[in-house]
């Protein structure tokens, strides 16, 4: 890997607190400079990458890996943590199938609750 060549692009809404959180975390982590960090919400072009909008990045994680191949839900999440050594083995079972069906489903279930998530996280941090 060259120099200037990252092994994963990170798309994520920098102004949810949840979602900050969450990227601050994987930020701090070894490896973590191997990836690029993409605040969408601080990007003022509807397309935050070719075949991404910002309304689609806003709505799900989603990672880039650098041959162009676009992953969102949990199998981003299982490509970013293949990335990140803590968390390679994780990523790698993740992408097995029975496992990658399960993170699939149950991403798609968190996004169900990441409104009232977001809600309790704003609420925290202005107490």
């Amino acid at each position: 890997m060259s120099a200037k060549q990252k092994e994963l692009t990170v798309f994520y809404d920098g102004a949810c607190p949840l979602c900050a959180r969450e990227i601050g975390f994987y930020r701090a982590q070894q490896g973590a400079d191997a990836v690029t960090w993409l605040d969408v919400s601080a990007v003022e072009e509807p397309e935050v990458s070719p075949g991404l909008s910002k309304d689609h990045a806003l709505a799900r994680f989603h990672v880039l890996d650098p041959d162009g191949k676009l992953l969102s839900g949990g199998a981003a999440f299982a490509q970013l943590w293949r990335v990140l050594p803590a968390f390679r083995l994780l990523g790698r079972i993740g992408q097995t199938a029975p496992v990658a069906w399960v993170l699939k489903h149950a991403y798609n279930g968190f996004l169900r609750f990441r409104p009232r998530l977001q809600t309790w996280f704003r609420a925290r941090e202005g107490a």
